[in-house]
């Protein structure tokens, strides 16, 4: 049996507060299958090129991110990238995020 679902990444630095945020937001849609990670070594879950390659949307905070992912990967960036240009003054969960998230991605995924 085929499946619709697409698989979608979110990217942060350090998979705490706005990547994890995201996951936690999407993960109860039924049309995707999604996980997070950070860009810096010291991420609780950090990017990888076999994570990039699952994913066929990805989403990163901020334009460095890109920049990074582009550098270390090159052309193992797989499937769609799109910045959201989300800052880095959330905490986990916070509200204000979440409604941005909400904002933002949704348009992607219809």
């Amino acid at each position: 049996m085929h499946t619709s679902r697409r698989n979608v990444l979110f990217i942060c630095s350090r998979n705490e507060w706005r990547s994890r945020t995201a996951e936690t937001v999407w993960a109860a849609d039924d049309r995707i299958t999604v996980r997070s990670a950070g860009t810096s070594p010291q991420a609780r879950i950090r990017v990888s090129a076999a994570l990039l390659a699952w994913a066929d949307l990805v989403f990163v905070m901020e334009d460095r991110h890109r920049e990074q992912l582009i550098r270390r990967f090159g052309r193992e960036v797989a499937g769609e990238m799109v910045v959201l240009d989300i800052p880095d003054h959330y905490r986990y969960m916070d509200a204000e995020l979440v409604e941005e998230l909400r904002a933002v991605v949704a348009p992607y995924l219809e």
